[in-house]
């Protein structure tokens, strides 16, 4: 696993490994996020086909793999920015041409309340991700009304569930009656990634490079 900033420095480890690569973060992409965020979301819906998901912030790596792993799973997933904050048209580009295929949608806007409003999941996450630490008054000021706070958060339906990938800034992306209301998930999101991580590694063990060992294997190697 590469956690790691730029995005080429995972790709160059992939292209010469002769073993599977985990990408655990880089500045374009964060999946191992997107796994415990849907994982979440399916535990707390039931289903993730038409599911609203509503990302609200910068468009980020977090945003990104949101926008790729909901439209494969069928999701309507809105992403609402600053102008000239948009995910990367690459992203939007692949993205809504997945979801021709798979019944999803991705939506890119510059209101946050219409992303919002009748969403089933309202995300965000910090204005100034890493790398970007220098920006961070800058952007304060100009994501002040992408704020995550009651008052945008009841544009939602009434039974929506609220994540954050974590750490929270409080009182900037998301005020305490958000982050701290019975709908925020941010603590079962966070141990989700646990979860997801573990199934990524068991999927690539169980593949052709290594040979996970069956229950009888076992029992006669410890001979019991």
């Amino acid at each position: 696993m590469i956690r790691t900033f730029a995005h080429e420095i995972a790709e160059q480890m992939a292209a010469h490994a002769a073993i599977p690569v985990i990408n655990g973060l880089t500045d374009y992409s964060h999946p191992c996020q997107a796994m415990a965020d849907y994982l979440t979301m399916w535990e707390a819906k039931g289903d993730l086909e038409g599911l609203k998901v509503a990302f609200v912030g910068d468009g980020n790596n977090v945003a990104h793999s949101l926008l790729f792993a909901g439209v494969q799973l069928g999701a309507n997933v809105w992403i609402a920015t600053p102008p000239g904050y948009e995910p990367k048209a690459d992203a939007i580009k692949w993205s809504r041409q997945r979801a021709l295929e798979t019944g999803g949608s991705c939506t890119v806007t510059n209101d946050p309340v219409e992303a919002v409003s009748d969403a089933d999941v309202v995300y965000t996450d910090v204005w100034a991700s890493m790398g970007l630490e220098a920006e961070a008054e800058k952007r304060s000021k100009i994501f002040r009304p992408f704020q995550v706070n009651d008052w945008l958060f009841r544009q939602a339906k009434g039974d929506a569930i609220f994540l954050h990938c974590l750490p929270a800034h409080r009182g900037e992306e998301v005020t305490d009656d958000v982050i701290d209301s019975p709908r925020s998930l941010v603590f079962q999101q966070a141990e989700n990634r646990l979860h997801a991580q573990k199934a990524i590694m068991l999927e690539l063990m169980k593949g052709e490079f290594v040979r996970l060992p069956s229950v009888l294997e076992l029992q006669e190697t410890l001979h019991v």
